[in-house]
Parts: structure tokens; C-alpha cells; sequence
């Protein structure tokens, strides 16, 4: 089994971080499978670099077992990170647009109704990297946080990007990009090391994080999960859970049916969440003061349908 890292030479924030990790020792040249796109392996890592935007090169964890035989186990992306707030952060987050009906183009890749498996190690990473970052002094100045499950590009495996925000001029710094380089080094134990975030050695805790609702940056699930020992599925903000308000959709005078797709992006992230903790108990944790009551009861019902258990806090810890 082997682990796939990606990066662009498109993107700064993908640029710098490859070149730090790949400046490491143990990297020598691997396959050139694809075109235009070069490959670098050490030990059970293979690194991927190509053109084309982040989210544009699609399968390319079936397209890099079709190849080479070797079986696929996680993908990681190196990418930038953009914000209206313009402040600098390094963020780690799942992908997929399960919100999206069938038809709608999704605006950063992948597709509609789709998500990824979330890798297991978004949350032990998220505070692996609190810490490198600021062992290098770049906190408080960066925000180093979790965001919500968004764009593409499609995969199947257990998947989770790495991206510097949020303008250029971090984008290109350089002390970002190293602190990215060695989250991973660290983190999947290139080193010599213990690899940190294997759900199979690491589960003794077998609670797992299903964030829903919030903003992008989920404050409320970031709360939990920065304590040692949480696990972190898909997490779906608010507008990633659509939802027609029934005092302007009523049928026969009643409101008991609420349109959009909220009910088919959680039942998405849920499976797909499951899947990438097998044996875990996937909970799901509502940011409660983002919704209105008729949402919230809406969800709650929908959940106790489908038998997802609502967690609290202590449950995850």
C-alpha cells in the first residue's frame, strides 16, 4: 500500500511545500507514468507533481494503480488557500461536493453528490501541525485551523488537503512551506518515526467526528477537536446542507416537507466517513446555534431515520 502526494506547479503554495519536502532525504525519481506529470518515491510515498490546476487532474489514485500495480491507501494535496479576510492560516480539510445536485458544475472540481473518504489523519494532523508551526514561530501570525468539505478533485481513497492561506505573499513564504514539508515528513514518519494518524494502530478511541453545520472554518467542531485523541470525518457547513424554508415551500397547508439537498450531502458524508474508519463509530456533531429550529428538528429527524447518532462533546474525548 502506498500513499500519494500531489502538488501543482501551477500554485506557490504547492510549489514550495513539494520542493521542501522533496529537499528531505530518501527521495529518488520514480516512473514516468503519465504525461507531464513526474513522479518522486520514498520508502511507501510516491509523490506526484503536474500542471494543471489542483482540482483538474481527476482518479489519480486509480490512474496511478492502473499504472503500477501498487495499491493505493491515501492521497494528500499541497495547495493554496484563498479568504476574503485575506489573513494567513494553514488549513487541513476533506473534499467533496455532496450538496451539489446532478447537473450542477461544480465550480473547483469533482462531482455533484460526490465525497471523498476523509483521511483519518485530519484531526491528529491538525494538531501535529499547531504545534510544528509554532515550534517556527508562525503563530499567532498564521491561524492554523480545519476547514469545511469542499471542491474536488475526485478520488476514492481516504483523501485530505494541506493548503497555505491567504494571498500571495503567503503563499509564497517560505517558513510556511517548510512547516507544511514537515507535517508530512513527521507525520507519515519519513524520519524514522512513529507515523502519527494510522486509524488501524491509533483507534483505542473509536469515536469519529461527523461536523454539520457552521461556517467554513467550523469554530464549534475545531473546539473538540483540538483535544488529543479525535477523530475527524467530513465536515458540512451550512451551505453545504441546502435547505428551503417551509414557510415558503408548503403543500397542502403543511411544512413537514423541506426541499434541497441537505439530506443527500449528510447521508453522503456520513457513508463516506464511515468507510474510511472502518470499525469506528461515526457520531454526528451539530453546530446547534447555526440553525434555525425548523432546521434543526428537520435534521434531527433525518438523522434518527438514518441512525446516525448525535454526539457531544465528551463523547469525542
Amino acid at each position: 500500500m502506498v500513499i500519494l502526494i500531489v502538488a501543482t506547479t501551477t500554485d506557490p503554495a504547492s510549489v514550495n511545500p513539494a520542493t521542501a519536502l522533496l529537499a528531505m532525504p530518501g527521495w529518488i525519481p520514480g516512473p514516468s507514468l503519465f504525461q507531464d506529470i513526474k513522479s518522486f518515491t520514498n520508502q511507501n510515498v510516491r509523490f506526484l507533481q503536474h500542471d494543471k490546476s489542483i482540482v483538474e487532474e481527476d482518479d489519480l489514485d486509480h490512474r496511478w494503480e492502473e499504472a503500477t500495480g501498487e495499491a493505493v491507501d491515501e492521497v494528500i494535496f499541497f495547495s493554496k488557500h484563498t479568504a476574503v479576510s485575506n489573513r494567513p492560516a494553514l488549513t487541513v480539510h476533506p473534499i467533496g461536493v455532496p450538496h451539489l445536485r446532478e447537473g450542477d458544475v461544480p465550480p473547483q472540481g469533482g462531482r455533484p453528490g460526490w465525497a471523498a473518504p476523509p483521511n483519518p489523519r485530519i484531526g491528529p494532523w491538525l494538531r501535529l501541525l499547531k504545534i510544528i508551526a509554532q515550534s517556527h514561530n508562525l503563530v499567532p501570525e498564521f491561524e492554523i485551523t480545519l476547514e469545511a468539505t469542499h471542491h474536488g478533485p475526485i478520488t476514492t481513497k481516504p483523501t485530505m488537503f494541506l493548503e497555505i492561506g491567504s494571498t500571495d505573499e503567503y503563499w509564497k513564504r517560505k517558513d510556511a512551506a517548510q512547516v507544511i514539508a514537515l507535517l508530512v515528513w513527521e507525520g507519515l514518519g519519513l524520519g524514522g518515526g512513529d507515523a502519527v494518524g494510522n486509524w488501524g494502530r491509533e483507534n483505542d478511541k473509536n469515536k469519529v467526528l461527523l461536523g454539520i453545520g457552521g461556517g467554513h472554518y467550523a469554530p464549534r467542531h475545531m473546539d473538540i477537536v483540538v483535544k488529543d485523541g479525535v477523530w475527524v470525518g467530513h465536515l458540512l457547513s451550512g451551505y453545504s446542507l441546502p435547505m428551503e424554508d417551509p414557510s415558503q415551500s408548503k403543500v397542502n397547508g403543511h411544512t413537514d416537507s423541506i426541499g434541497g439537498t441537505w439530506r443527500e450531502s449528510i447521508k453522503v458524508a456520513f457513508e463516506a466517513t464511515k468507510s474510511a474508519f472502518p470499525g469506528g463509530e461515526v457520531l454526528a456533531h451539530l453546530d446547534h446555534k447555526s440553525f434555525k429550529s425548523w432546521q434543526k428538528n428537520a435534521i434531527f429527524a433525518f438523522l434518527g431515520e438514518q441512525n446516525i447518532k448525535i454526539g457531544k462533546p465528551n463523547d469525542f474525548i
